[in-house]
């Protein structure tokens, strides 16, 4: 896997925190040469905290499904793991909407059915189908996070220290989830090919309206 981030010098530099609706602290850097919040690229910052809140909610939103049909099942423990560590990152995603003063997507209620939908209706195909929906989803999840750290690494990435972090840690965990979806035999779910690619193209859908809107 490309490491794409890497970490910027804390020399020379002040911190501003900004304060959460949970109580906890954001640390926004600013350089010597006097830049402020203001001077952070405010469309970019929006556009990611957005689509990447409407994308956390979402995947909660299938586990959530997933957990409904096979939560008491063998598998329901591997599924409920993998849920927890989405609950964390919709939780940043929360605080990270109130640090940087970012509007949700006005499209929160329609992934809430919809994604809630695709977990209970492929867990309904077995294990298999519930697992194919996560390598599907997982995997779109983390292209996204990469090209988001490109794009802020091709900007001023000192600037976006704590969002890379954020990014790259969420990033991770989500290949990790992609790869036990696989373990637990995704692969061999019903037509798993063309499944796979009718989720991701809804991935795809999902991610340019919760950008945009």
């Amino acid at each position: 896997m490309l490491h794409l981030y890497r970490a910027v010098s804390a020399g020379g530099g002040r911190h501003s925190r900004l304060s959460t609706a949970y109580g906890r602290r954001i640390s926004v850097r600013f350089s010597s040469s006097g830049m402020t919040l203001d001077s952070i690229s405010r469309a970019a910052v929006d556009r990611i905290i957005r689509v990447d809140h409407a994308g956390e909610y979402g995947a909660n939103r299938i586990y959530a499904g997933q957990m409904a049909v096979l939560g008491r099942t063998s598998v329901g423990p591997v599924i409920q793991k993998m849920w927890d560590q989405e609950k964390d990152h919709l939780k940043k995603f929360n605080e990270l909407l109130v640090a940087f003063r970012v509007r949700p997507t006005i499209l929160m209620p329609f992934w809430n059915v919809a994604g809630f939908a695709l977990g209970a209706g492929t867990a309904l195909l077995g294990k298999e189908g519930a697992m194919a929906c996560t390598v599907a989803v997982e995997e779109s999840i983390a292209h996204h996070y990469n090209n988001q750290i490109r794009t802020l690494m091709e900007k001023e990435p000192e600037k976006y220290t704590e969002l890379l972090q954020v990014i790259k840690k969420f990033r991770d965990e989500e290949l990790e989830h992609h790869d036990i979806g696989l373990e637990h035999d995704a692969q061999l779910a019903p037509a798993y090919t063309v499944l796979k690619s009718l989720i991701q193209a809804g991935c795809s859908m999902a991610i340019y309206l919760s950008e945009r809107f």
